[in-house]
């Protein structure tokens, strides 16, 4: 986390801790690193000076430490002290160190599919403490989550609120950061575990592509695109496309729980670190059935190259068979060449299509290819061995 020397105008020490540096500053006030007389680490909150006056910030501010106080897990950033009586109320929380998910895609680019499996699957275990408690965080992003050496953490619980209060603050206000806010919040209708998990679905989009699933423009834009356009998923693996664009359901209902998350991201996180392909063409099969409903995406046949080149093989095997038969006499006059068969050795009642040195058999048919039979033969055996060695594998997982 980017660290900023102290101004003129920040204090020095508060309640029991002294300030070194700042962290960063949002819309409530500022946070800066501080230690107690221990040396322990934390993340200070300081109300910006004025906004202390005004009851409606001191009442978030005070349902922000209610919030952190009542959460329990590993996945959130532990309150140390809070003292909502004083001038300009603070709170304390471990301090967590490591770069927002923002920065570290801003810096460094997209993470591949099992590094944000691994992190929405922590996250999405801690979402389910957090809304154990009663809360909904209202505005998880990318630079509300933190990666620490030991997990990423969900800080900012700013706007934090009780499960099943409205979402607006004022009329036709919706609070939260447009692009990752649900459906609901912009209509203003009721917040639920489901809010997040729309939200969860977002970021863990921008992990995977460095953009937002809403594309940018205004704040008026964006919330209409949440609204009423799906979001744009180019990018994002198979493996997680599917589960990603559950999230992004417009009705809550349609979403999938945190605890359903947690489990089936798990379950790609180690199948993408193992580098285990057979657990692509379950989601690559369902994101194309996906894709065919909406109509949004343009089909693409699920096969393997190795299946294609076996097609292609058999195709040139059929040209090159066709073409060692001798032209019939009417394509010199401008007659229509008939069409190679290999089944057939009769055309008009005479005897055709064989090759020179090889006599008819009693049924009139020529024996066939023992070159081209072989081949045949070899590429059957191959095909069956890799049908029986996928669907053991499966079987395995």
């Amino acid at each position: 986390m980017a660290m900023m020397r102290l101004r003129r105008e920040d204090p020095r020490v508060v309640g029991s801790f002294r300030l070194h540096r700042r962290l960063g500053a949002g819309g409530m006030g500022v946070v800066y690193l501080g230690s107690d007389r221990r040396g322990q680490r934390v993340a200070l909150k300081v109300i910006r000076p004025d906004l202390a006056e005004d009851q409606e910030f001191r009442s978030r501010f005070a349902r922000e430490v209610s919030a952190a106080r009542r959460i329990r897990g590993g996945c959130t950033a532990r309150l140390v002290a809070a003292d909502l009586e004083a001038d300009r109320p603070w709170f304390a929380t471990q301090y967590v160190p490591g770069p927002s998910l923002h920065d570290k895609v801003a810096e460094n680019g997209t993470l591949p599919a099992a590094e944000v499996a691994a992190i929405g699957a922590a996250l999405s275990e801690g979402l389910v403490a957090v809304h154990e408690a009663g809360v909904v965080h209202r505005d998880l992003k990318p630079s509300n989550i933190l990666l620490s050496p030991k997990g990423p953490r969900i800080i900012d619980f700013g706007i934090a609120w009780a499960t099943g209060a409205s979402t607006l603050t004022h009329v036709g206000t919706a609070v939260g950061s447009p692009g990752f806010l649900a459906p609901e919040q912009v209509r203003g209708a009721m917040v639920t575990p489901a809010t997040d998990v729309f939200a969860l679905g977002a970021t863990l989009a921008y992990a995977a592509t460095a953009d937002s699933p809403f594309g940018h423009g205004s704040s008026e834009v964006m919330l209409y695109r949440v609204v009423h356009e799906e979001a744009q998923l180019y990018g994002v693996p198979d493996a997680l496309a599917p589960l990603v664009q559950a999230c992004l359901a417009k009705d809550p209902e349609e979403r999938p729980s945190t605890l359903q998350l947690s489990m089936r991201l798990k379950e790609i996180a180690a199948r993408e670190a193992q580098g285990l392909p057979e657990a692509r063409p379950p989601a690559q099969r369902e994101r194309i059935e996906q894709e065919r409903q909406t109509s949004r995406y343009p089909e693409r046949p699920a096969r393997t190259n190795r299946t294609e080149r076996i097609e292609r093989t058999e195709r040139m095997e059929r040209r090159t068979a066709g073409s060692s038969a001798p032209r019939p006499q009417s394509s010199r006059t401008g007659g229509t060449r008939p069409q190679p068969s290999r089944n057939t050795s009769r055309t008009n009642g005479r005897p055709g299509g064989t090759r020179p040195g090889t006599r008819p058999t009693a049924t009139g048919r020529r024996p066939a290819n023992p070159r081209l039979l072989r081949q045949r033969i070899i590429v059957f055996v191959v095909v069956t061995l890799i049908v029986a060695l996928g669907i053991a594998a499966a079987q395995q997982l």
